[in-house]
């Protein structure tokens, strides 16, 4: 097979240790990042871009900062839509009331200003857990909500909350076109995923998962549950407001507090779940199922030259995406990511039994 280890020798222990240890996925991602920053741009159409592309790495990186909270350090949380608020509305506020910000400088300090927001809210998880912390991570949607439609400094004098953005351009290139905004996204999703990778590989990382197993016996062996779960929270949100600034400046352009609102919590809080916990894979996973499958059956009758009206189309995509959902939650509730990797083991011990 293909996909075989052999002759493929370890001679040190920083070489076993690297991110993609086997030679076909060093290849398999060289590819992939080929293909995604040269082929998609040159050849995808406009409308790939704006409806699938964009959104979708968006997402992904939204739900990789979700899951390092959620699936690496167990604090769940329903307060992510509200993480990326605060990072969309605190880039506009550096955009326009700093003269000559830069557009990454913008972002970043707005996924500051989020990390900032979530350590707050944050700190009830040191005394409170489960769904009990749910419901106060919850108590930063409604307050952030409130903040936007009543607080006129942070939509710039804005009566409904609705602001917008345009002109942006970085180191002297517009980002205007299609093609250009997914390229940008492009770049701040393969960077955060590497050092999300890299982060949960080291001493903090193990921390995070140490206080998600079991966190009495971490805390027994000399681990501080107050800097384990504020630092998840701290990058976690860092990197959900960072994707909350793209999703508001790159995708929509102009937004109101509506784009940020508690069913986006939730979409988010889906796609770690079924894309899979504790893996930076199941972001991608998670978010490819919820974007990319609406789409497919919206467009599934017409394929198959079955008349049915919008409303009913509309009804039965949903019906049959919450069932696919629960077929999948079923059949491995470890999400998608688990599935991918349980394929490589085969394939890696293939045709000996497994």
């Amino acid at each position: 097979m293909l996909y075989r280890e052999n002759g493929q020798f370890k001679s040190s222990y920083r070489a076993d240790q690297q991110i993609l240890p086997i030679r076909q996925d060093r290849i398999a991602m060289a590819l992939l990042l080929l293909v995604a920053f040269v082929v998609v741009p040159l050849s995808a159409p406009e409308y790939w871009f704006r409806a699938i592309l964009t959104p979708f790495l968006i997402l992904s990186l939204a739900a990789l900062g979700l899951n390092i909270l959620v699936g690496y350090c167990g604090q769940i949380s329903l307060g992510t839509g509200a993480f990326m608020a605060v990072g969309a509305y605190a880039a506009y506020n550096f955009q326009v009331r700093v003269e000559g910000m830069p557009l990454i400088a913008s972002l970043l300090l707005g996924g500051l200003c989020s990390t900032v927001v979530g350590v707050l809210f944050g700190v009830p998880s040191l005394r409170i857990k489960g769904l009990y912390l749910a419901v106060a991570t919850l108590a930063a949607q409604f307050f952030v909500d409130w903040s936007a439609l009543r607080l006129k400094w942070v939509t710039n004098g804005s009566d409904s909350g609705s602001v917008s953005v345009a002109g942006l351009q970085v180191f002297g290139i517009p980002i205007e076109s299609p093609a250009a905004k997914y390229l940008f996204c492009l770049s701040f999703v393969v960077v955060f995923a590497l050092l999300a990778k890299n982060l949960v590989r080291s001493n903090i990382g193990r921390e995070w998962m140490a206080m998600r197993d079991m966190d009495v016996a971490a805390a027994v062996i000399g681990i501080r549950p107050v800097y384990a779960k504020l630092t998840a929270f701290a990058v976690s949100a860092f990197i959900v407001g960072v994707a909350g600034g793209l999703w508001g400046f790159i995708h929509l352009g102009a937004w109101e507090p509506a784009a940020f609102n508690i069913d986006r919590s939730f979409q988010l809080l889906f796609m770690v779940i079924i894309g899979g916990l504790g893996s930076i894979m199941g972001g991608f996973l998670g978010a490819a199922f919820i974007v990319l499958l609406p789409l497919l059956l919206d467009r599934l009758p017409a394929m198959l030259g079955i008349p049915m009206s919008t409303a009913m189309s509309s009804h039965l995509t949903s019906m049959v995406f919450g069932a696919l959902i629960v077929f999948f939650l079923i059949v491995e509730p470890h999400g998608l990511a688990r599935l991918w990797a349980t394929a490589k083991e085969k394939l890696r011990l293939w045709p000996f039994p497994h």
